[in-house]
């Protein structure tokens, strides 16, 4: 058996709500009260469907207890019908305005009345069950984006291994990296230059992008990635091609797409651009100063000191101190100078993550 709606209705004259209650009492669950205040009472401890509200009532009077109910977010959709002797178009039309869906004049009409109850229940009816179907599309599409960003998260790790596995001893470069990458991004997003650029979707594709920056790698001979000593000239500019070869492997990858997307143009931001060097002498392009992507200059300032404090095939893992040295010598030449200076500042904040996610 279905259950019976709920109809609150409000009338300061006990022989209105008496009147009110015989016409509906057979269809509906009533709810009668005097007051405006004592409405407001009922509507918290029940589950009302619809509300018969009187507009000239003392102290509190409809247009103030509609103005609750709709500031309320709990109340704001519950049916409001005013029942009143005013009948100015003025009246109607404030009564509508905050938020009224129907006005029934007194002396009332018991047709009138049920068939206006009727109708507003089953419109409220529909909107509930829209309002519930919109909810659930809308948690199922929340679950669906955060199992797509976790499986972007696993594939992004894949790739990024697969230059790792070429190079085994640089063990947890890309998650310190990676949060070098947000940590500072985040730290910069504060100031005047970058708030309008460092929004937290940007600082995301940030950090999800940073492990693909040296996903180029793979294209390396081993006999040059893995060398155990510096390399000649020759083997320098083979190594160099690490840049273009992970730009290119992300192009496609946007290719197979079919579209933009702001966290691929990203990646291969970082992985084109991220040994450029403020001065203009790094490679592949040889740009300078803001020529080179946000992006890959805190790649840069990141993957250079976790370079330093790691160690590699060619060199020992070198002390924090000292690598921080050697950062400061590189202001404003390899280093945007604004972007380290902000590092240097909060290095102790990179030396905790470098040793939480130590080798």
């Amino acid at each position: 058996m279905e259950q019976q709606k709920t109809v609150l209705v409000v009338d300061d004259v006990k022989e209105n709500l008496a009147f009110m209650t015989e016409i509906i009492k057979d269809k509906y669950r009533v709810l009668a009260v005097k007051s405006g205040e004592a409405a407001i009472s009922v509507v918290a401890k029940n589950n009302v469907d619809i509300i018969l509200l009187d507009v000239v009532m003392p102290k509190m009077n409809g247009y103030e207890v509609i103005k609750y109910l709709k500031s309320h977010e709990i109340y704001c959709d519950i049916p409001v019908i005013f029942l009143t002797a005013k009948t100015s178009v003025e009246d109607e039309e404030k009564g509508f305005l905050l938020g009224a869906c129907d006005y029934i004049n007194k002396p009332i009409s018991p047709p009138i009345l049920l068939a206006r109850l009727n109708t507003h229940l089953l419109n409220k009816e529909s909107k509930d069950i829209l309002k519930n179907k919109n909810d659930y599309l809308e948690e199922e599409v929340q679950k669906r984006t955060e199992q797509m960003s976790r499986l972007q998260d696993v594939t992004i790790q894949a790739m990024a291994s697969l230059a790792e596995t070429r190079d085994q001893e640089t063990g947890n470069h890309i998650r310190r990296t990676q949060l070098y990458v947000k940590l500072l991004a985040t730290i910069i997003s504060e100031k005047d230059k970058y708030k309008e650029v460092l929004n937290s979707e940007t600082i995301n594709n940030f950090y999800k992008s940073a492990p693909l920056h040296d996903i180029g790698k793979v294209g390396i001979p081993d006999n040059v990635l893995l060398k155990p000593g510096k390399l000649t000239a020759e083997e320098f500019e083979i190594m160099k091609n690490h840049t273009v070869f992970g730009r290119n492997a992300i192009e496609t990858a946007e290719s197979a797409l079919g579209q933009t997307d702001s966290f691929l143009q990203t990646a291969k931001e970082i992985s084109h651009y991220h040994h450029e060097k403020w001065d203009g002498s790094g490679y592949p392009l040889g740009l300078k100063g803001e020529e080179i992507p946000l992006s890959a200059r805190l790649m840069a300032i990141a993957d250079v000191y976790d370079a330093l404090i790691s160690r590699r095939v060619y060199k020992d893992a070198m002390e924090h101190d000292k690598a921080i040295a050697i950062m400061k010598e590189g202001r404003g030449t390899h280093f945007d100078p604004d972007l380290l200076d902000e590092f240097l500042q909060k290095e102790e904040l990179f030396f905790d993550i470098s040793q939480q996610y130590r080798d």
